[in-house]
């Protein structure tokens, strides 16, 4: 019934995704788009140190470390976020953090002995323990994040785009936890935005306005690849206008409840243009202008955008005559009621006129 759109379908929805892979240039691909909650780039640091987090006299070795979207990938060059946590909780109960630095390759100087590491690349992640030793070489440090991207978008109907103000995507794990919940990855997601994510399965929301056009899909995010996929909606945008006659001005002060064919009501509006957007199916428009109440049934086609005009009159437009005329059969020879003339009745032809022109005058039997 709803789905993303055009090859496969994914429970409710048809996933068409395209997969590049994530050398060189499709870290240039990550480049172009805005990352949700990013922090501007920033030239390459040698480690932030937490303040009494080093003995005094102490010696500190240098330990570079890199990260990359899959084993045999290269390093990234912008945008992780590293931090170096104390193995030991405090007080608190956390693990202090013992340095941090953003951009892309880092150099630590930490004193010998065990930490915990931590790199983020957007919403992926990957964290590993180190040992620092006192004596000898410090090997560079590789932090494989097994991280792609993911672009989402939408269509209503067969091809129409929807704006990007009237779609909002959220983004939650597959898997479903002893409550019944998802847990919650990203939410208030913008269409045509690259997010970073942990390779795996994951579950999308797609949200067309604020009414009922909803659609979920579950899709894949491979390591080192940009996933995207277009999310079609069945469901189109519906203007209302309360009018004295058809095309007339619309009424102000006008209060609308939109129901669904079963009654239940889906949107409500105090307004002389209200819309909303549908999905696809049939409804009821209700107006309420002073004491008087005015309602019209109407039905959503995916992807057709109109206005729907509710008359001021107790009748309502409907389909023409003619596509809703029935023709009862009566028994020959039934008198017709009283003051009803009777249909003329057409002559039998003739001889002359049921034998062919020009024929032979051969009989007709």
């Amino acid at each position: 019934m709803f789905g993303i759109l055009p090859f496969a379908r994914i429970g409710l929805a048809i996933a068409l995704m395209v997969l590049m892979p994530l050398g060189a240039g499709a870290q240039d691909a990550f480049k172009e788009f805005k990352q949700l909650e990013s922090t501007p780039k920033m030239p390459k640091l040698d480690a932030f140190i937490a303040p009494g987090t080093v003995p005094e006299g102490v010696k500190l070795r240098d330990v570079p470390m890199e990260a990359k979207l899959t084993a045999d990938g290269t390093p990234v060059e912008e945008g992780l976020s590293w931090y170096v946590f104390s193995p030991i909780a405090g007080s608190d109960g956390k693990l202090p953090l013992i340095a941090s630095a953003k951009g892309g390759p880092a150099a630590f100087q930490l004193a010998a002995g065990d930490y915990f590491v931590n790199v983020s690349f957007g919403r992926a992640g990957v964290t590993k323990k180190l040992t620092v030793p006192a004596e000898g070489e410090v090997e560079k440090q590789v932090m494989v994040l097994e991280a792609g991207g993911l672009l989402l978008n939408a269509i209503s109907g067969a091809d129409a785009r929807i704006r990007p103000d009237q779609l909002s995507f959220s983004i939650y794990s597959s898997e479903v936890r002893d409550d019944g919940e998802r847990g919650l990855v990203m939410a208030d997601v913008s269409p045509n935005t690259v997010i970073r994510l942990n390779a795996g399965t994951y579950h999308i929301v797609s949200e067309y306005g604020n009414v009922n056009a909803v659609i979920r899909a579950d899709i894949q995010v491979e390591a080192g690849k940009l996933t995207e996929a277009t999310i079609q909606h069945r469901a189109a945008q519906i203007t209302f206008k309360l009018v004295s006659d058809a095309g007339g001005e619309a009424i102000a002060d006008t209060a609308w409840s939109i129901l669904t064919a079963a009654g239940d009501s889906v949107g409500e509006s105090v307004s002389a243009f209200p819309t909303m957007v549908l999905a696809e199916g049939g409804y009821s428009a209700v107006a309420r202008n002073k004491d008087k109440i005015y309602q019209r049934d109407f039905t959503v086609v995916a992807g057709r955008n109109t206005d729907v005009e509710v008359l001021m009159k107790n009748q309502q437009p409907q389909q023409p005559l003619d596509a809703a005329r029935t023709v009862q059969q009566v028994p020959v020879g039934t008198p017709p009621p009283p003051g009803v003339q009777p249909a003329p009745v057409a002559p039998l032809p003739s001889y002359e006129q049921l034998v062919p022109q020009g024929g032979d005058g051969a009989s007709l039997d």
